[in-house]
């Protein structure tokens, strides 16, 4: 059988990896500012990881929710504390796409209503809701299109009220990433976070906080929306939530009544995952990690904001896009092949630096002493 071929794979056999380097089956080493796409929140193979996940298999990796498991109510108390929503209610399920979907269709059970308000450039998943939502029109298959979701442009407060004045009785949920991430590290304004917040309060549709990438302490605040001061009514959350392990969830506000069949998963808060979710918010709270992502975050873009040939560098803590001119749409390439620097991208020349929130100022060094390199080579 061969394998679905749908994705353009650099060719390169990671085997082994440890914090912020990989190595390949040559034994050669790469800084990995990718983090296999914003996953390894807390650093490849931390030991108090490893060890969290090989005890909890070496007692029970899997049974249903139709038990009770303990570690649930634990990740549930300690993702409350840290994240600053103790108050909240936590669904668990296995992926980004999944948690959208559930927050989609949530907010829909909520209100009763159809109409869900998504942004130009936004990424919410691939599964049936979250890809409808996505602008990208390619990615949706017919049986996805829906004339349910309407795109506005992003940030702007203007377009956001015509639509409100326009059908706000039938808006469901305004959904919305806090940093955009495969729409190039977009920012959203704390006034427009602030716009939604008001818009949805006055008309009861429900405020959906997409976190999946740029939550989990990326930013240096818990979820990147945070940092407008307003709360939202469901936070998505997984990538860096389980360092690798497949995990996602939803914390929803407590006006939103839960009943029996409202939602369901048979993966979602197994033993494993759990165990996984809880060593990353240990290690998080234990090293500091949001601080840390905040100062070392701080220090790249001030420093990436020096160079003269790039257009505009956007975004919070280590959650970095890098804006080039076409000329230069080589570099990221560059970096990987000579300087063995794994980074992402967003089309069409935006470099981004998704590494773990345990990146340090050295590895910051090493990587603005290859980009400089590089700049230098064009």
């Amino acid at each position: 059988m061969n394998l679905f071929d749908v994705y353009p794979i650099n060719p390169i056999a990671v085997t082994k990896a440890k914090g912020s380097i990989v190595w390949d089956a040559d034994g050669n080493e790469y800084l990995d500012l990718y983090g296999g796409h914003a996953v390894i929140s807390i650093g490849h193979t931390h030991p108090h990881y490893v060890r969290r996940i090989t005890e909890q298999l070496n007692q029970i990796g899997f049974y249903s929710n139709s038990i009770e498991i303990p570690l649930q109510r634990q990740l549930a108390d300690l993702l409350g504390s840290v994240s600053g929503k103790s108050d909240f209610q936590l669904f668990l399920c296995n992926s980004g796409a999944e948690a959208n979907e559930n927050a989609l269709k949530l907010a829909s059970f909520h209100n009763g209503r159809k109409k869900v308000i998504a942004f130009k450039g936004a990424f919410h998943g691939r599964t049936s809701l979250a890809v409808a939502a996505t602008d990208n029109p390619k990615i949706i298959a017919p049986v996805n299109e829906t004339s349910n979701v309407v795109f506005l442009p992003f940030n702007d407060e203007e377009a956001l009220e015509s639509a409100f004045a326009a059908f706000g009785e039938e808006i469901a949920s305004v959904i919305i990433e806090g940093i955009q991430g495969v729409g190039g590290i977009q920012v959203a304004s704390p006034q427009f976070l602030k716009k939604i917040r008001a818009l949805t309060e006055e008309y009861g549709a429900v405020f959906i906080a997409d976190s999946v990438q740029c939550g989990y302490g990326r930013t240096g605040n818990f979820y990147a929306h945070d940092h407008a001061e307003v709360e939202a009514d469901i936070y998505s959350m997984a990538k860096g939530m389980g360092n690798g392990f497949p995990i996602g969830a939803i914390a929803i506000s407590p006006k939103i009544k839960p009943w029996f069949g409202m939602l369901g998963t048979t993966f979602g808060g197994n033993h494993l995952a759990c165990a996984a979710a809880l060593a990353v918010l240990e290690v998080m709270q234990q090293d500091d990690l949001m601080r840390n992502a905040a100062d070392v975050g701080a220090y790249l873009i001030n420093e990436l904001r020096a160079f003269d040939r790039i257009q505009e560098v956007r975004g919070m803590g280590l959650m970095i896009g890098i804006d080039l001119p076409a000329e230069l749409n080589m570099v990221k390439r560059d970096l990987l092949v000579k300087n063995r620097i794994f980074t992402g991208e967003a089309k069409p020349n935006v470099i981004r630096l998704l590494p773990a929130l345990s990146m340090s100022k050295l590895h910051a060094d090493r990587f603005l002493e290859a980009f400089d390199e590089r700049l230098k080579n064009f």
